[in-house]
């Protein structure tokens, strides 16, 4: 695969304030531990395999179960993920996917039991910016594995 363009180099200031919101994302009230997997999950749905890259090692990094790095993909099926994990996984395939009458109340009321309407906010900001990620890297075709060095991501020790 041959990368498109490289639009940090075409826009930074843009990429640059980008960074930047998700940066403050990470500050919220979402463990970083659900956040790298609803950044797995977004990105497998969305099929960006620089972002599945990314995310995967920085979750490893982070102290991820290499087991559970696995199971995102099958994350209904696993026995690997608290509620609140689940909870979180279906909000973002929910507004990763949505369907033509919208999310179904069902899915709110699960995420509902387990958020606070803070959480909620914050880790759907969260999905918003990983769901833009992931446009922009499958649309210029980054390549997975390209920025290893750059956010030291070598460290995970996977190749």
């Amino acid at each position: 695969m041959t990368q498109r363009l490289n639009a940090a180099a075409q826009a930074p200031d843009l990429f640059k304030k980008f960074a930047e919101f998700g940066m403050l994302l990470k500050s919220r009230s979402i463990e970083p531990s659900i956040l790298h997997l609803v950044e797995i999950r977004a990105s497998q749905m969305n099929g960006c395999g620089f972002c599945v890259d990314m995310h995967v090692k920085q979750a490893k990094i982070h102290g991820e179960r290499e087991l559970r790095l696995h199971h995102v993909a099958i994350w209904r099926e696993s026995t690997l993920f608290s509620p609140r994990e689940r909870a979180a996984l279906a909000w973002t395939e929910a507004l990763t996917h949505l369907a033509p009458q919208g999310v179904p109340d069902e899915i709110y009321e699960r995420v509902r039991s387990q958020l606070s309407e803070q959480e909620i906010t914050d880790l759907s900001f969260s999905i918003m910016s990983i769901n833009a990620w992931n446009r922009l890297n499958v649309g210029f075709r980054t390549v997975p594995g390209s920025a290893d060095k750059l956010f030291g991501l070598d460290k995970a020790q996977l190749s």
